[in-house]
């Protein structure tokens, strides 16, 4: 940051974004800054979001540009799009949020982990609705399954003591983002956790899904110096990371493979596979399996669009060269 833009400009966090207007915050009073994409770079990543710390002109009020990023989340567009949706920026931590009823879904709960990994944030599993249930244990057993070094809290909104544990996640500096769908407790949660009340919903008695509650990303105050992102109920999510982000959720599949006596093994028929054997001992699930391979094979799809759009890209811009010499 030059000196003429210290001279002339001051830091202050987008905590909203509504159709070209931010909402921002400078730690002492909240305002109004408008922003146009004639006014960011042009790449894939200048779009403002939730989170960004941008630069405002003292004078004016206007934006001036936004500042470096430690984090961003971002999500992959419905269909066949390369479309990618901004969701946060300077993001430390992610709370992945499930209930214990029918949202449970350890195939979504490995989706969000692929997701926080390829955004390069601390993801931290929360099982909420604890006190609705006789068998709590189970579902954490089964979250457990996931890695044995993911951290795991269990919450019952009715106890405060019991979010002892995500505060720690919550200091001074932090900010912390809501990943869930609608129904899990993501509001009850900020609200028991931060400042700031948010609307809550009920639940559908016939499937255990709520109504959305949030109706668009915003940043809370947590009192302590923390925020905490809420966020609109997530079902559909789709990853934009890498190979490694995947294969960081699912490290014993990984290291089976690895086992394999061919490298290209498609663990169907070949001899000494390593992945079909733990299938047959029932020390791998066909459900993990399964979903492994799929988000491989969904983060394989992105690429090889992504390659198709820049070999495009590089053809039309070596064509308009040629028509214009």
């Amino acid at each position: 940051m030059g000196s003429v833009e210290l001279d002339e400009s001051s830091p202050a966090r987008v905590i909203a974004v509504h159709r070209g207007e931010l909402i921002v915050s400078n730690g002492e009073s909240e305002s109004t800054v408008y922003v146009t994409m004639a006014m960011v770079k042009d790449n894939e990543d200048a779009e403002v979001t939730v989170g960004d710390w941008i630069l405002v002109n003292d004078n004016s009020g206007d934006f001036t540009r936004i500042l470096d990023r430690h984090t961003l989340i971002k999500r992959q567009a419905a269909g066949e799009t390369l479309s990618q949706q901004m969701v946060a920026a300077n993001v430390d931590t992610l709370f992945v949020i499930t209930s214990c009823n029918d949202d449970f879904n350890l195939s979504r709960l490995e989706r969000y982990l692929a997701f926080a990994y390829a955004s390069d944030v601390n993801a931290v599993i929360v099982l909420t609705k604890v006190d609705k249930v006789d068998n709590a244990g189970e579902y954490l057993a089964q979250a457990r399954t996931l890695g044995s070094d993911i951290a795991i809290e269990m919450v019952n909104t009715h106890d405060p003591a019991t979010l002892e544990g995500l505060r720690k996640w919550c200091r001074s500096g932090q900010t912390v983002a809501l990943l869930g769908s609608s129904g899990v407790g993501k509001s009850t949660l900020a609200n028991m956790l931060g400042d700031a009340q948010q609307k809550t919903g009920s639940i559908r008695d016939d499937d255990s899904k709520g109504r959305h509650t949030t109706t668009h990303r915003q940043l809370l105050p947590l009192g302590n110096g923390a925020m905490m992102l809420d966020s609109p109920g997530i079902r559909s999510l789709g990853v934009i990371g890498s190979d490694a982000s995947i294969q960081a959720v699912f490290k014993d599949v990984v290291e089976l493979e690895g086992q394999c006596r061919f490298s290209d093994c498609m663990h169907e028929r070949e001899p000494g596979c390593a992945v079909k054997a733990a299938l047959d001992d029932g020390s791998l699930s066909k459900r993990r399996l399964s979903n492994y391979m799929k988000l491989v094979s969904e983060q394989e799809h992105y690429d090889d669009l992504l390659a198709k759009s820049r070999k495009k890209e590089k053809a039309d811009k070596k064509a308009a060269k040629k028509g214009g010499g």
